[in-house]
């Protein structure tokens, strides 16, 4: 039988999530994970808090508090983010946890023992005051490729080189701020050289016309500059500790990690479910697809499927969708410099209203090449579409049927042509966005899904029922009775896209049964005689005030 594990990026808990992230990474897994669901597919959808790594450390120095308090502070905002916005995991777990713990030492113990490590002593820098090896980012210096004098050691953020820490000019600790010396330790390495011919087999010639031109370019460009082996630990005290002798002091870089927190979830969510984990990871028939976005293109198309195929247990990935970068008002997200849209604000900010970000984001998602968000094409969008396409045309047919017909779906007398062919039509546009999010173009499967509210309002405009009620009430009826039926596929084809809208109009509707995707419009959804209830606006316009307000608290004068 065949199932499908999707997992979705995990956030790293060094700060709250934004709509980049959304964008990039979370919705169009959601949006995927949902169809599979309404499709009757056994799917698991994974994800956790990503919470090792000197970021962590460095946060927590910065704040004179410890690496716990900042990944328990933001773990339960960005978990708190995901579920206000819909986004539904089978199982959202932490890489702090045991089970995690457990998981990933066995992982290294497995690859350790078959001599799939290669251990190697090189001069790290070493503070002296502090007692400790410096990772990357505990090491500022100039850059030796544009002499920029701030850069970290792991890149230069002016030129956005890559670096070693002991490329630095003029190298210092961010612990002391005292020039650290050279010191000989020893790390394990992944040697991904080993990996080339097959990275080379499975993704650049199996895989080259079903992936996302963006994900193939990339790996060809990093097998092409041929791969070299890669640390696996690190001299830290925050992480996973090297489980094996003689690595006191060490731990599993994060790299390495992370991403094995994606079985680790799994395992977590088989547990409460009374399932097999095994199977969603080992068997043949399993599909294993990664949302990511593109700054982690290289770790799970390089890194993460080496160390599987060095494991030699579990399936490689299906799919890599991943994203090109969101920015805002035409500049580059920076969490930095607060130049973001916060989730948790925007929710302060827009209560009631997470379809609507959804959908915006959707509609300027990042497939294959970076995008924009503004606050004004976010008003235009709720304003221009959902209220004025959407909203309207379910409101109208609702309004109608309540009171023509007290709620109580008509019986429908004969179809012409042009009935039969709107419901075609509808049919058409179901398997079109089928088709697109299959594909992973999910701004076109949205956009399929608001013509199905288009191709209704066009009907309505056409038939005007409010005027044939007079002299022929039978064809009221038929007009009506197939206006209900695209209302109420809409209300299940807008699942994937905007859950709580589905579900706020499936109660409008009176509807209870889950029905499958394929079952939407294969027959009348509702039957004449149901009665339904009240219409209640879906949207509401978004004024020029609240607009304005964003943009006064991103300190931008726009008019």
């Amino acid at each position: 039988m065949k199932r499908y594990t999707v997992t979705a990026a995990l956030p790293y808990t060094n700060g709250p999530i934004h709509i980049g992230h959304l964008s990039g990474v979370y919705i169009p897994a959601d949006i995927y994970t949902r169809y599979l669901r309404l499709s009757g597919k056994d799917v698991v959808f994974i994800c956790g808090s990503d919470e090792h790594g000197v970021a962590i450390s460095i946060k927590a120095s910065n704040e004179k508090t410890t690496p716990r308090y900042i990944i328990d502070k933001y773990d339960k905002m960005i978990r708190q983010s995901f579920k206000s916005f819909g986004i539904s995991f089978d199982n959202y777990s932490r890489t702090s946890r045991k089970i995690h713990y457990d998981t990933a030492s066995e992982f290294f113990k497995k690859l350790n023992s078959n001599k799939k490590f290669v251990e190697m002593t090189t001069n790290q820098l070493f503070d002296e005051t502090a007692n400790k090896f410096l990772a990357d980012r505990f090491v500022t210096g100039t850059c030796p490729i544009c002499s920029f004098k701030d850069a970290y050691g792991d890149q230069c953020e002016k030129c956005g080189s890559s670096l070693n820490a002991t490329d630095l000019i003029n190298p210092k600790s961010t612990l002391s701020g005292l020039k650290p010396i050279s010191k000989k330790t020893k790390h394990w390495f992944l040697p991904l050289d080993k990996y080339e011919k097959f990275i080379k087999n499975w993704i650049l010639d199996k895989h080259k016309d079903d992936w996302k031109a963006n994900v193939y370019g990339q790996v060809k460009s990093w097998v092409e500059e041929g791969l070299k082996p890669r640390a696996v630990t690190r001299d830290l005290d925050w992480g996973i500790p090297v489980p094996i002798k003689e690595s006191e002091g060490k731990v599993l870089y994060v790299w390495f990690d992370a991403p094995i927190g994606y079985i680790s979830s799994t395992k977590e969510w088989a547990i409460k479910n009374k399932k097999d984990w095994e199977v969603y990871w080992k068997d043949e028939e399993t599909e294993l697809v990664h949302f990511i976005g593109k700054d982690n293109i290289v770790f799970h198309c390089i890194i993460f499927p080496s160390m599987l195929k060095a494991h030699g247990e579990f399936v490689l990935p299906k799919n890599v969708p991943a994203n090109e970068f969101l920015n805002l008002e035409g500049e580059k997200i920076s969490t930095s410099k607060n130049w973001a849209v916060w989730i948790h604000e925007y929710l302060e900010d827009f209560p009631n209203k997470e379809d609507v970000l959804r959908y915006v984001l959707i509609s300027n998602m990042p497939e294959t090449k970076d995008s924009d968000f503004t606050w004004r094409d976010f008003q235009a969008k709720n304003n221009n579409e959902l209220v004025a396409i959407y909203g309207n045309f379910v409101n109208r047919v609702i309004v109608l049927i309540n009171k023509y017909y007290l709620g109580e779906i008509p019986t429908p007398s004969f179809y012409t042509n042009e009935d039969s062919e709107i419901l075609s039509s509808v049919k058409v546009t179901k398997d079109n966005i089928s088709s697109a999010i299959e594909k992973f173009r999910f701004r076109e499967s949205n956009s399929e899904m608001m013509n199905i509210a288009r191709i209704g309002n066009k009907y309505l405009a056409d038939n005007e029922p409010w005027k044939q009620i007079k002299d022929n009430p039978d064809r009221t009826k038929t007009i009506l009775f197939i206006s209900i039926q695209i209302v109420s596929a809409l209300a299940y084809l807008s699942e994937p896209f905007l859950p709580f809208t589905s579900l706020k109009l499936k109660s409008i509707l009176g509807v209870e049964k889950q029905l499958k995707w394929k079952e939407i419009l294969n027959f009348n959804i509702i039957k004449s005689g149901h009665k339904i209830n009240k219409s209640s606006f879906l949207f509401e316009k978004i004024e020029d005030n609240e607009i304005l307000n964003q943009y006064k608290k991103m300190n931008i004068n726009k008019k």
